[in-house]
């Protein structure tokens, strides 16, 4: 799959916001320990993303009802659904000068009623941007980091509509930040996240 920059400048992709607010000082404190014992950008990359991964638990694998959205509060709290790790991932990859991008899947639901978008994020390494999943692992998923193929958490399965959208995103979308920062917990989150188009196109038609 192409990816496509959501804009040409790649300064975006430093930009701190609301949402990845990397000048925050858990978030370089954070990025500072971890940036220690490396020796280069890549494996600040690979340890930041395994720490993310790692270390934060995804909140419907430890049925953690609280909803975090910006990425110090991520890395305070220790907690988050995918889109929230990968702000946090963002924020510290962006924190040493990583250009890294949000990106999006439209995937079933776990009850299989209906789809939704699923976030992950692409790193611009070597020249090129490559995607990567900080979800966290369980049985039946093992994402790693890679710039040589990807390992990601799941892989769209078109027979049921599902798709990966090809556009970096220099931002969060705003229907994705609005539902989180609205919801009373988890469980409304999961009533109330967008599900995105089925044809592969960008997002910006969203409600």
């Amino acid at each position: 799959m192409e990816l496509i920059q959501d804009t040409a400048d790649l300064s975006a992709y430093l930009a701190a916001d609301e949402v990845i607010d990397h000048g925050h000082r858990v978030v370089r404190t954070t990025a500072a320990r971890l940036a220690e014992d490396v020796a280069d950008s890549y494996a600040y990359a690979r340890a930041a993303y395994e720490f993310v991964r790692d270390a934060i638990p995804h909140s419907a694998d430890t049925d953690d009802p609280r909803v975090t959205w910006r990425a110090s509060d991520v890395l305070t709290l220790r907690t988050g659904i995918c889109h929230a790790k990968a702000h946090a991932l963002a924020a510290l990859l962006r924190a040493e000068g990583i250009p890294t991008a949000l990106c999006y899947q439209r995937l079933t639901r776990d009850d299989g009623g209906g789809h939704v978008l699923h976030g992950l994020v692409a790193v611009r390494l070597d020249g090129a941007w490559h995607r990567q999943d900080p979800r966290g692992n369980r049985p039946g998923v093992d994402a790693r980091f890679s710039l040589d193929g990807e390992r990601l958490a799941w892989i769209p399965d078109p027979a049921s509509q599902e798709v990966d959208h090809p556009v970096l995103y220099a931002a969060p979308h705003p229907a994705v930040v609005g539902a989180l920062r609205a919801a009373r917990d988890r469980a409304h989150l999961w009533r109330t996240l967008p599900g995105g188009p089925a044809d592969g196109a960008a997002l910006r038609g969203l409600p």
